[in-house]
C-alpha cells in the first residue's frame, strides 16, 4: 500500500497559518502543459498564485487537486492543477513557509486524467460560483 503524500496537509497548514497571522499566502506552482495557466504570468517555468481569501474564490486544497477561481487582467478564470505541481507555499510579508523537493510529476496521462476528473466532478458547486455582472451603470450608496 502506497502512503499518501504529506504535501497537501502541509500546504493546508501553512495556508491556515498565513490566514491566522494576517499574512498573504503565495503558492509557487510548476507550469505544466496540462493546466490552463495564464501564459503571461509564467516565469522561469513556474507561476506564483496569491491565494489569499480576498484574491481567490472557491479555493479547494484537495489531496490530489487544488482549484480556485481568480481574476487575471480583469478576466475571471477557473484554475486547477495537481497538488504534485506545487513547489512551495510561503507568506509574502515574512518570506517564511515550506518548499518541496522537486520531483517528477506522475505520468502525463495521470495528470490529465486527474484534471479531467476535476472538471467532470465540478468541485465548485454551481451555487458557489460568482454571479455574472449585471449590465448597466453601477450604483453607489452612502452608508453611515
Amino acid at each position: 500500500m502506497k502512503l499518501p503524500s504529506t504535501k497537501p496537509y502541509l500546504i493546508r497548514a501553512i495556508y491556515e497559518w498565513c490566514n491566522e497571522c494576517g499574512y498573504t499566502p503565495l503558492l509557487s506552482v510548476k507550469a505544466i502543459p496540462q493546466a490552463d495557466f495564464p501564459a503571461d504570468k509564467i516565469q522561469n517555468g513556474e507561476i506564483i498564485f496569491n491565494i489569499h481569501d480576498s484574491a481567490v474564490h472557491n479555493l479547494i486544497i484537495g489531496n490530489d487537486i487544488i482549484s480556485f477561481s481568480a481574476r487575471f487582467g480583469g478576466v475571471a478564470k477557473q484554475i486547477a492543477f495537481p497538488t504534485e505541481a506545487v513547489n512551495g507555499i510561503f507568506a509574502r510579508e515574512v518570506n517564511q513557509g515550506v518548499s518541496f523537493p522537486e520531483n517528477d510529476l506522475t505520468g502525463e496521462k495521470e495528470v490529465t486524467d486527474k484534471l479531467n476528473a476535476n472538471k467532470k466532478n465540478k468541485l465548485v458547486k454551481s451555487s458557489d460560483q460568482t454571479k455574472p455582472d449585471k449590465k448597466g451603470r453601477a450604483n453607489l450608496h452612502l452608508v453611515k
